[in-house]
């Protein structure tokens, strides 16, 4: 039987990048299908889906963030018998080789929930700044063709039919940030691998820059994953948590001023002391995450 893939690509504002984007997956050396949402974009990128009417698109109302409208397109990805399905970022481009080079590794070690592929910068030569850091945490596995990780982010995942009907998808309560790492330590508690292959590429075009309520809404996140990290109990997260309080503005300390890093501090300890005197919901969310039934 042919193996079904499908590409998932959620959208917001992101019409600069459409056209290279879409071009690219459907020059892929592999049959796919195309599923996109839009997040109630307010520039031209509706537009510029309609006129591939090999696309179908799926217009949300309002912007759902990244997690739950991915699930959207999740679901429809499944209902169309997928066998995996490739998440991929608006502001990415791929190679004709990509997606195939990315299902024969999966189709060959089917322990894999996620499979990554290398991100390079827009020289098409160097790595992506960010996917750097995760790349050089592998786990160093000399019988694999590919190299383990426990994280990396969500730009451009192959991730298994199988996989998400054991773990589910991204938990609800992220709205932008935070939900690929939730989704990374539920694939580890159901006993998946995730992995990057060395020999297909993307490319991620962006600038990463430093932003205080960015910095503190990602650190929040953080700390948010690890009260919910189902790999270790309720009990151990919270001295594990409260360190993150003390130790990101402590790493943020040299972008920002001693006033604000103090103000970032407190806001990471109010949010802290939030989900403590919450944490039936927390509870709650870790019990979803045990059973695979987040976002679902």
């Amino acid at each position: 039987m042919k193996t079904k893939i499908t590409v998932v690509v959620v959208t917001f504002n992101g019409s600069k990048w459409l056209h290279k984007m879409l071009e690219s997956v459907l020059k892929s050396s592999i049959s796919v299908n195309v599923i996109i949402v839009d997040n109630a974009s307010t520039d031209n990128s509706a537009a510029i889906i309609e006129t591939y009417t090999q696309v179908q698109l799926i217009k949300s109302t309002k912007n759902l963030g990244f997690g739950k409208a991915n699930n959207i397109g999740i679901k429809a990805a499944l209902q169309l018998q997928s066998d995996y399905i490739f998440l991929l970022n608006q502001d990415t481009w791929i190679f004709e080789t990509t997606i195939q080079t990315l299902v024969k590794t999966a189709q060959l070690n089917p322990e894999l929930g996620i499979i990554s592929p290398m991100h390079l910068r827009v020289n098409e030569k160097d790595l992506d700044q960010n996917f750097e850091t995760y790349f050089s945490k592998k786990v160093n596995n000399n019988n694999t063709d590919y190299d383990e990780v426990t994280f990396v982010n969500a730009a451009a995942w192959l991730v298994s039919k199988t996989c998400f009907d054991k773990v589910g998808l991204f938990e609800p309560l992220f709205n932008h940030y935070g939900e690929d790492r939730n989704f990374c330590d539920r694939v580890i508690f159901h006993g998946f691998k995730i992995g990057i292959e060395p020999t297909s590429f993307i490319v991620h075009d962006r600038l990463i820059t430093r932003n205080f309520n960015k910095d503190v809404l990602q650190s929040k996140y953080k700390i948010l994953n690890v009260f919910l990290n189902v790999n270790y109990t309720f009990a151990k997260s919270l001295p594990v948590a409260l360190k993150n309080v003390f130790g990101l503005p402590k790493f943020f300390r040299n972008h920002y001023s001693s006033p604000k890093t103090a103000t970032f501090f407190f806001k990471l300890l109010y949010f802290y002391l939030q989900n403590i005197i919450y944490f039936r919901k927390i509870i709650a969310i870790r019990n979803r995450s045990k059973n695979g039934l987040n976002g679902l």
